[in-house]
């Protein structure tokens, strides 16, 4: 039996983490079974030898309200940065499957020490992505484009990788769009796992969350009426397939 893919959500909103695991599954392929969901802001991590992450196929961390580079954290995301790291830790020994998508830009970057900062933000909308010379010969990106459209939204951003990480895609507003540690980590500012009913979702849901001015709600949702952006998913199917048997 293949091992299953753990999906981590963060976000405090019951509505924008159904959402996010509806377009995981429908735009990853996979079938409800081999997938775990852990609603990290509710349920603190167990420690690791309790936890067993080997048991699984690779791990998915999802988008959140949470940024890196906050000066005003919750106890509640001080608690999910610690358990992040301390997963991290394991998974970058292991050198196992990861791929962060927008918030795993900020919590790998920080744990790999990139210069996470707000220099180049992105509200809720769509980008266009390139690929960089290695990024078009990377596995996980195998059948895009060199240049597409995506969804982004978000208020901070990688401004300086470290030496060793892997720079695989940029965009005007925001240099580093996809970056990869050793082989099998990877981390995008875009949302692969975002679809066309998600975003309208989110705008919906983070209409006053500093992403945008609310009153550009109505506005940002009849654009995204105008965009379906299908690129991007290919990063999480080719994820699914590449990591998906067993290793």
């Amino acid at each position: 039996m293949p091992k299953p893919f753990l999906v981590i959500s963060t976000r405090t909103s019951d509505e924008a983490t159904a959402d996010e695991i509806r377009s995981t599954l429908a735009l990853s392929g996979l079938p409800a079974d081999r997938v775990e969901h852990w609603r990290l802001e509710s349920t603190p991590l167990p420690p690791l030898e309790e936890f067993a992450p080997e048991r699984f196929a690779g791990f998915i961390l999802g988008g959140s309200p949470f940024n890196a580079s906050d000066t005003d954290k919750s106890e509640v995301q001080l608690r999910v940065e610690a358990d992040l790291n301390r997963l991290l830790d394991w998974i970058v020994e292991h050198d196992a499957p990861f791929l962060g998508e927008c918030y795993g830009v900020g919590t790998l970057g920080v744990h790999q020490g990139a210069v996470v900062d707000r220099s180049y933000p992105e509200p809720v909308g769509s980008t266009w992505v390139s690929l960089t010379e290695t990024g078009r010969n990377d596995p996980l990106l195998a059948g895009l484009p060199e240049s597409f459209g995506a969804y982004v939204g978000h208020k901070e951003s990688i401004s300086k990788l470290p030496p060793h990480a892997i720079h695989l895609a940029t965009s005007p507003a925001a240099p580093v769009q996809m970056f990869k540690v050793k082989n099998n980590l990877y981390a995008t500012q875009f949302h692969p796992e975002l679809d066309q009913e998600g975003l309208i979702t989110r705008i919906r849901i983070y209409a006053h969350a500093g992403y945008f001015p609310p009153e550009e709600a109505e506005t940002r949702i009849e654009a995204a009426q105008q965009q379906n952006h299908l690129w991007p998913r290919l990063v999480l199917q080719n994820f699914v397939r590449i990591y998906g048997g067993d290793r």
